[in-house]
């Protein structure tokens, strides 16, 4: 090792040891947004362990100090980002990936008190800053190493957002920002504005989208979803599930591209779509079903063929999201219930499944190298391995204190499991 590369080396440790804070750049260890690297639930780590003992991983350690809601976690270097509610009001937060300590905390807006009440968006990390949206729908952009407020961006004043809410009652803003380059891309749900991208270093407005609905399903709004990303058809495009169905805007200027309202309902409609080439799967609870389509072009823009659609019955994603390995769905299926299932993506045919367990309520769900995370309502934990070939459980642990509401989704991050159950943030070593 050279003497200048060992001055580099020696000055960039300082630093993170006197700042205490990630460095800029998200590494291929970390869980920088809502759903893993790639918006899909799957993290990048290997070589873990594949099987729990009785009671379940090692807990490496426990904090508190986050406050309420059901914001899963960005974990970023040595900094986990989450949100929460104190006393009267709605912070980011900011706490030590390495004790679970909180490095710090800034105000966003007022606490939502409710039985399900709570902060609900996951913090984005990109380029040392973070992107969070408060359940009133105030947009952020904060500094990643203290906290300090960029810039902010009303979307409900700005924009007119609100949420669908056809049974005249709502579960406030829950979406994670998307980061597109030099892009934020954020729903406000409206037929005038569905989509809205700003400039990430400023929150200026690069364009905004708009569509048109004659149906009568759903309701004017956005969903609970969030954002992402698909090339289908040859063409760039945001594809996001809203009040009134699944829908894809060019993310080149915003144009209004396709729809498809089958699984859409007028009480929630939840489970950010999965992405796999020209297919988008998607899946709504409340007795609605699942869907794949397959984009296709249609003139200068793009369509949405059906292919199959299966009813709540057959299978349902309530709430939890669902995860694409090797051409095979792996779900919660059933409304409030998250009974393990797997489907052939292309057919929907099921290969096992749905299974029982201990677990009760709806699972959110998360993935790292070929075996599921199962995270219950009832603060369950269950490993499944990922694979076609039958129902595999591998272990499983009741996470300590839960309330009620164990909704958190589970992060899979430099070799550890991190879960957020209210206030309280718990380390489990995975490393095999």
């Amino acid at each position: 090792m050279d003497r200048v590369y060992r001055f580099r080396v020696f000055w960039i440790s300082c630093l993170l040891i006197v700042g205490g804070m990630p460095a800029l750049a998200a590494g291929k260890a970390d869980w920088p947004q809502w759903r893993g690297p790639a918006r899909d639930g799957i993290s990048p780590a290997k070589k873990l362990i594949t099987s729990w003992p009785e009671g379940g991983p090692k807990l490496l350690w426990r904090n508190s100090g986050l406050g309420s809601g059901y914001s899963s976690l960005a974990v970023v270097g040595d900094a986990v980002y989450t949100m929460g509610d104190v006393g009267e009001e709605q912070f980011v937060i900011a706490a030590s990936s390495k004790d679970g300590k909180v490095l710090w905390r800034t105000k966003v807006g007022t606490a939502w008190v409710d039985q399900y009440g709570g902060a609900r968006s996951t913090p984005t990390y990109d380029d040392g800053h973070i992107f969070a949206i408060s359940t009133a729908g105030r947009l952020v952009c904060l500094s990643a190493k203290d906290g300090k407020e960029v810039w902010g961006v009303d979307l409900a004043k700005k924009y007119g957002a609100r949420m669908a809410a056809g049974n005249n009652y709502e579960w406030k803003f829950s979406e994670s920002p998307l980061i597109d380059g030099d892009r934020v891309v954020v729903t406000p749900g409206m037929a005038d504005a569905a989509l809205v991208v700003l400039n990430k270093k400023t929150g200026a407005e690069i364009w905004k989208s708009s569509y048109t609905y004659n149906g009568e399903k759903g309701d004017d709004g956005a969903g609970y979803s969030s954002v992402v990303i698909s090339n289908g058809a040859g063409v760039k495009q945001y594809v996001q599930l809203m009040g009134r169905g699944i829908m894809g805007f060019d993310a080149k200027d915003g144009r209004f591209l396709w729809s498809y309202d089958r699984i859409s309902n007028k009480i929630a409609n939840i489970p950010t779509p999965v992405i796999s080439g020209d297919y988008v799967f998607t899946s709504t609870g409340y007795g609605t079903g699942s869907a794949l389509l397959k984009l296709k072009k249609k003139g200068n823009g793009v369509m949405a063929e059906e292919v199959y659609f299966l009813t709540g019955k057959e299978l349902q994603n309530h709430h939890g999201g669902v995860i694409l390995y090797k051409d095979h769905l792996y779900l919660g299926t059933a409304h409030n219930k998250g009974f393990p299932v797997c489907v052939d993506l292309k057919t929907g045919e099921k290969k096992w499944g749905p299974e029982r367990n201990d677990g009760i309520g709806s699972a959110a769900i998360s993935m790292a190298d070929g075996h599921l995370y199962f995270r219950y309502q009832n603060g369950l934990m269950v490993l499944i391995e990922a694979t076609p070939e039958g129902y595999k459980e591998k272990g499983k642990f009741m996470i300590p204190d839960v309330g009620n509401f164990s909704w958190s989704h589970p992060v899979i991050a430099h070799n550890k499991l991190y879960l957020r159950e209210q206030g309280n943030l718990f380390c489990y070593e995975l490393a095999n």
